[in-house]
């Protein structure tokens, strides 16, 4: 794609990528829903494009943008590499100040409220998904030690989670550290447009994190690991946080990936019939796709084949928030595929999927690591 004075070279880069191919159309689930191709990726490239060469860019292409679930499924079908998440970042951020006074006031608190603690804690109980179910494990702490994320969110609605990941790295013979709940990741901020506000955090992460010396740093939220994984690539080479911050990318291992390779048969499993929901930024993000359901297999589990499996829940970290009426209705679609084989449970592997399915399903929603302790 021809692009004329755009003056961020990394968004000019990604822009010329795009050949117009189409691809990206066929995997966005609000272009299947609206069928407007402002409501794609290739058609919110044209967007940024606009706005970045100095163009209109009005509230409805607004819009347009903050529709994009930033699921990156067009990423994995796209044949030219378009780094397209990466590029609406950087248009959400050009865009952020043009809005309007009451979008930008409500965003700002939206993000606050939610990373905060001490605010989001008040009313957290209401929403509690499950409290941790057993008591910790007694471990030896001559164990290597492990970092786990706690998460801005999950420690309140769903404690249960890491409490289980816990038990079970203590089975395998390690000793998990959880972060601070304050020590968000700083993907909220980074998707609302607030790129400086996310890099405070993502430094002071950086600094707390390197300072445990621990060889891997596990996240159990797939969207957070998504986030942390990317660190490497917001710094420039001449910042000083760029080779702290690839290091901190290289450590960062989903719960999965630091299972896959280990003797999990100390763990006692049921032989459930189960649907499994792989969040986009598991299976698109990280590229991990397939990873859980091959260990759920291995440990017994029967797992049900789920249509459109690529397609997202609608959660997409703030999305159920700002576009509730889009959000429900991939909710509605995702169910009715994850229930169509009867499952006993269904069973994801990021906090806001868990927290949006349990929503609308009868089934219970679980984490999957919650099988295995």
């Amino acid at each position: 794609m021809q692009t004329n004075a755009i003056q961020n070279y990394r968004a000019n880069e990604i822009i010329r990528k795009c050949v117009h191919c189409g691809f990206c159309l066929a995997t966005c689930p609000t272009y299947q829903l609206l069928g407007d191709e402002l409501d794609s990726p290739r058609g919110r490239i044209y967007l940024i494009k606009s706005a970045l060469e100095g163009k209109s860019f009005s509230a409805q292409s607004i819009q347009h943008l903050d529709r994009c679930l930033t699921c990156s499924s067009c990423e994995t079908t796209c044949p030219s590499g378009v780094e397209y998440t990466k590029l609406v970042d950087i248009g959400r951020e050009f865009v952020e100040v043009r809005r309007s006074f009451w979008q930008k006031t409500y965003r700002y608190w939206v993000r606050k409220f939610l990373t905060t603690p001490l605010l989001f804690n008040l009313i957290a109980p209401v929403f509690r998904h499950s409290k941790a179910q057993k008591n910790h494990i007694q471990t030896n702490q001559k164990n290597p030690k492990i970092l786990l994320l706690g998460g801005c969110v999950q420690p309140a609605l769903a404690p249960n989670i890491n409490h289980s990941i816990k038990n079970i790295l203590t089975k395998l013979g390690f000793t998990a550290i959880e972060t601070s709940q304050k020590q968000c990741c700083g993907a909220i901020d980074q998707h609302l447009g607030a790129n400086k506000a996310a890099l405070v955090k993502i430094k002071a992460n950086i600094d707390a994190w390197l300072a445990f010396d621990c060889k891997t740093i596990i996240s159990s939220a797939s969207g957070c690991g998504a986030m942390m994984k990317d660190y490497g690539s917001l710094f420039d080479k001449n910042d000083k946080y760029y080779q702290k911050a690839q290091e901190v990318s290289k450590k960062t291992k989903d719960i999965a990936e630091f299972l896959a390779d280990k003797d999990l048969s100390v763990l006692k499993t049921i032989n459930d019939k189960i649907a499994y929901h792989s969040p986009c930024t598991m299976q698109h993000g990280q590229k991990l796709g397939g990873l859980v359901e091959s260990i759920l297999t291995q440990l017994g589990y029967t797992l049900t084949p789920i249509q459109d499996s690529h397609l997202c829940c609608g959660s997409a970290g703030t999305y159920s928030i700002f576009q509730p009426k889009l959000a429900k209705q991939l909710k509605i679609n995702k169910l009715k595929n994850l229930q169509e084989k009867h499952p006993q449970l269904i069973v994801t592997a990021n906090i806001g999927c868990l927290m949006h399915l349990q929503k609308g399903s009868k089934i219970p929603v679980k984490h999957w690591i919650e099988l295995l302790s």
